[in-house]
């Protein structure tokens, strides 16, 4: 089999409310969708969603990466052979991990659709029946957060993830308001998204919500200060986990060597992909470190394709791949049985996209050949 066209759309996915963090707010998320095209008829979709703030890319740079850079070295490839696939990536591009997950996402698409089988039955087989959706909080004020926790506890859902990283006043005011409203029987998940960064500032929060059932703290300091994370894991008893300052496995050695967190955040877009993901979560469990399949908020297409890691691992025990939810429209058809998560047995990665409403939401498109 050998690849024969990319086409490339850059959409822009339209959010039913804006999604609010530490750094920015996003009023829609631009996204790049990726169609391989193989010799044999069998086609693969894949997804780029970048940060500038996280993978250091931009949508309009993923873009041409993929089409000038990425895209020419790979026509003619077999798309079964991913560690070669990742090799020439590698090899003609550093970094650029987003870029590099819209090709390993396809990719699998398409050997799943060959083999007939689930992308999940080739990276380990089935582990996980089902996972519990964690319902996400964009920064607000205190009362509108809780009010939004009360709703959606009405709805089924059993745990949070509170973004917060303005001021620690006011994000504790954010999670006392929350914990109060949600009671004690609901998951709180704190996610700071760097907005504390230093650990002066995260001792000063953590030793005010000790007393507040936080299930975990993720990502409080500054991506690159992994020391600033072992001093706050040996200082705190509420457990850590770490999400930007993990963006490959030279990131994870040195996390594991320092005991630097509890618990791994492992995003495709953060590490390139489904391949280099599933490496990410047998270096966790070699450490004893479990893990979280986190999202950037990616359409059906980058969603399925984390929900095929996490449920083929017994390592990761939970996910936080909401994007199709938050979505006014999509592109594929992923779906939720809120407030959980069930994989089908369609082959791929199980997602059939809407090629209408992926015109309707292109804002440029190009090819490769």
């Amino acid at each position: 089999m050998k690849i024969t066209e990319i086409e490339l759309y850059a959409i822009r996915l339209p959010l039913i409310e804006p999604f609010v963090i530490s750094y920015h707010t996003y009023p829609d998320m631009p996204s790049i969708i990726t169609k391989i095209v193989t010799d044999e008829g069998i086609v693969g979709y894949g997804e780029a969603v970048p940060d500038e703030h996280v993978t250091g890319e931009t949508w309009e740079g993923v873009f041409h990466i993929l089409k000038n850079t990425i895209g020419p070295v790979l026509i003619g490839k077999n798309p079964m052979e991913i560690e070669k696939i990742h090799e020439l990536m590698n090899n003609t591009i550093y970094s650029a991990p987003a870029a590099k997950a819209a090709i390993d996402i396809a990719c699998f698409d398409i050997m799943g659709k060959k083999l007939q089988q689930p992308v999940y039955q080739l990276i380990g087989g089935r582990y996980h029946e089902k996972f519990p959706i964690t319902h996400v909080l964009s920064i607000a004020a205190p009362e509108k957060m809780a009010a939004e926790a009360a709703q959606m506890v009405e709805k089924g859902y059993r745990s949070f993830k509170m973004k917060v990283g303005t001021n620690v006043k006011d994000d504790i005011e954010r999670i006392k308001a929350v914990r109060a409203q949600a009671g004690s029987g609901i998951a709180i998940r704190v996610d700071v998204n760097q907005g504390w960064k230093t650990s002066a500032a995260t001792l000063t929060a953590v030793k005010q919500l000790e007393d507040y059932q936080i299930d975990w703290i993720e990502q409080p300091v500054a991506a690159d200060d992994i020391d600033a994370m072992v001093e706050v894991k040996s200082k705190t008893t509420i457990p850590l986990m770490i999400d930007e300052g993990l963006k490959g496995t030279r990131e994870m050695r040195e996390i594991i060597q320092k005991r630097a967190a509890d618990k791994v955040n492992i995003k495709l877009m953060k590490c390139g992909g489904i391949y280099p993901a599933v490496k990410l979560a047998h270096q966790a469990e070699l450490a004893g470190m479990e893990c979280q399949v986190g999202s950037m908020v990616e359409s059906s297409v980058g969603s399925a394709a984390g929900f095929h890691v996490a449920f083929s691992k017994k390592v990761i025990t939970s996910v936080e791949l909401t994007g199709p939810l938050k979505f006014s429209m999509d592109i594929g058809n992923l779906a939720y049985d809120v407030p959980f998560i069930r994989l089908t047995e369609q082959p791929g990665l199980g997602v059939e996209v809407n090629e209408e409403i992926l015109k309707e939401l292109t804002v440029f498109q190009d090819n490769v050949r």
